[in-house]
């Protein structure tokens, strides 16, 4: 799997019933950005709403996995969500006039083949990856096991088990070796239903966009006819010529592979852990999973995430330093008391490591909080900014003619008080090339190697005198 980001080189439109709503709905699936991940928005809503696709805005799990923010809410999206993943899409915005995805065939085939129809645009950006070890989910309630355990190739593997106990689907098993697998093996799998489940269903307000031909139906015990014939008129599917010859599925389809629910359940999977917003390398094994299941799943590795984000990060500032305070106010216009940063420890082409060393004897100490000294956030954005000025400094040959001026800092977050004594050490990445001097990078201040700032800039590189912009 390639190392960069990548999206649809074009936008792709498919229509069609919601299962449950039985609505006509248009979906367009648009390329988006870096780091964008996968949202969904509602173009049928006063300011288009839009709604990530996370799993902490999963608000429904019945019958599918249904997201909310605000006024924003969509159905039914982990078919949809399968098959930008499956198609291994790091970035997609899915733009519904409805508020549920279309059900197709039951599967993600449509999806899939419209997708792969206009190709794929590689971005600048890295690929954000989840390595998955040891870990377990466990609901006795309703009989789910999920376990992620690593795997050596570094592939995503999926192996699914399901038992409902039933004469007609028995125990299956399907397996993903790898995310290769998912637009030929899994993405035609549809979903599938109980015979006795589609009444109740019906009743329910439910399935009004169901039809014989997008789902298959399993009947798991003999029927008389006068039953049938009852299910099918809740169904208003009375003429469909509809046969039941003992146990086995309806004569309306004819299953693709013999595991093919298996296969759907493992779909499930694919477009329900999308939401943690990683492409996966692990190997996950299921046991009866379905929505709810999974997204508790992805809940836990969205939480794995954020903890590797806090973990404790060390540096070593023993080593000699890539530039010291003398070769750094050579590159910088600032001088005391506003030069914030004492050395720069490590720069490569898309990152820079630079410290601060917060002494007693800082200026702004005398004025900010003089019986309990912090650092203020805005010094420590500033001395973050300095760290992100070397770096776009040292891209030009005569760096001493050149400032930054900010354009841009978004995302600002405080995490703990800095104080006389502590060592900040700013690590900072490059968000995208520099194109017309200009640079966006991501930092975040440690100390101790625990996380104390964040915040994401943009800056412009101009020559002295050039710009009246607020210097960095």
């Amino acid at each position: 799997m390639s190392s960069k980001q990548r999206t649809l080189k074009e936008a792709v439109t498919l229509s069609g019933i919601g299962l449950h709503t039985g609505e006509l709905v248009n979906l367009t699936i648009h390329p988006a950005p870096a780091n964008h991940g996968y949202k969904f928005q509602r173009s049928d809503i006063e300011g288009k709403p839009v709604v990530a696709a996370d799993p902490d805005n999963v608000i429904s799990t019945q019958r599918g996995t249904t997201l909310q923010k605000g006024d924003a809410i969509v159905h039914t999206t982990e078919h949809v969500l399968a098959a930008i993943y499956g198609c291994k899409v790091d970035n997609a915005l899915v733009e519904v006039d409805g508020g549920e995805i279309p059900i197709m065939d039951g599967s993600s085939k449509q999806f899939v083949e419209a997708i792969l129809a206009v190709g794929f645009e590689e971005q600048d950006a890295d690929r954000k990856y989840l390595v998955l070890d040891n870990m377990a989910y466990e609901n006795k309630d309703k009989n789910v096991e999920m376990l992620a355990v690593p795997t050596h190739g570094g592939e995503f593997r999926i192996t699914v088990m399901v038992d409902y106990n039933s004469p007609v689907l028995g125990t299956q098993h399907a397996s993903m070796y790898c995310l290769d697998d998912f637009t030929k093996e899994i993405s035609s799998c549809r979903t599938f239903v109980f015979l006795k489940e589609l009444a109740q269903l019906a009743q329910a307000g439910l399935i009004k966009g169901g039809d014989l031909d997008n789902a298959i139906v399993l009947v798991e015990r003999e029927y008389e006819e006068e039953e049938i014939q009852n299910i099918l008129g809740l169904l208003g599917k009375e003429d469909k010529g509809v046969r039941v010859e003992g146990i086995g599925v309806l004569n309306t389809v004819k299953l693709q592979f013999e595991n093919e629910p298996a296969r759907h359940k493992l779909l499930d999977i694919v477009g329900d852990l999308a939401l943690v917003g990683r492409f996966i390398r692990g190997h996950i094994l299921a046991a009866r999973p379905g929505h709810f299941g999974n997204v508790e799943f992805a809940k836990l590795l969205k939480q794995k995430i954020k903890e590797e984000k806090t973990a404790p990060v060390q540096f070593d500032l023993a080593k000699e330093p890539l530039f010291d305070v003398n070769k750094i106010t050579q590159m910088l216009p600032h001088r005391y008391p506003f030069l914030l940063i004492d050395k720069i420890m490590e720069k490569n082409d898309e990152s820079i490591i630079g410290v601060k060393n917060v002494t007693m004897n800082e200026p702004f100490f005398q004025g900010h909080f003089p019986g309990n000294p912090v650092m203020p956030g805005v010094l420590q954005i500033e001395a973050m900014a300095q760290v992100g000025g070397i770096f776009a400094l040292s891209s030009v040959p005569d760096p001493e003619n050149y400032s930054t001026y900010f354009l841009k800092i978004d995302k600002v977050k405080f995490k703990q008080k800095v104080i006389p004594g502590d060592t900040v050490v700013f690590s900072l990445k490059l968000e995208s090339p520099i194109r017309r001097g200009l640079v966006h990078m991501s930092g975040i201040a440690y100390v101790n190697g625990k996380s104390v700032c964040e915040a994401e800039m943009i800056a412009q590189v101009v020559k002295e005198k050039e710009s009246t912009l607020t210097p960095a």
